[in-house]
């Protein structure tokens, strides 16, 4: 149980909820890995993958944890699906964003803010 603002907010996101995240998360990170290419770390997978999960908690348990089960749909576990399925939407558009920008920089030779 968190205090926000002198108000006890009650954090409902159950083992299979994680467990759901979790997965969704490393999928996401190898996904991002792939789009990006191996032009800006080899631990991206990793890196996408913890703030896809940090993301996917805040907005399960903070965004929407107001909402009741009933007007989540599908809540598994207490984890919002579909609000979290929004972090994928986003995720992956900066991914082909990222892999756009180093993929320009290989062609190049430069950086993106320094044409050469």
């Amino acid at each position: 149980m968190a205090v926000q603002g002198g108000v006890a907010v009650r954090w409902d996101l159950g083992i299979q909820g994680l467990g759901l995240l979790a997965a969704m998360s490393l999928g996401f990170g190898l996904i991002a890995h792939l789009i990006v290419g191996k032009g800006v770390t080899r631990w991206l997978w990793l890196i996408s993958a913890i703030v896809y999960f940090f993301a996917g908690i805040l907005v399960s348990e903070v965004w929407f944890g107001w909402a009741t089960e009933e007007e989540l749909q599908p809540n598994i576990d207490g984890l919002s699906f579909d609000e979290v399925n929004l972090v994928t939407l986003v995720g992956i558009v900066a991914a082909l964003i990222a892999g756009y920008v180093v993929r320009r920089n290989r062609r190049t030779g430069g950086s993106a803010g320094h044409p050469h």
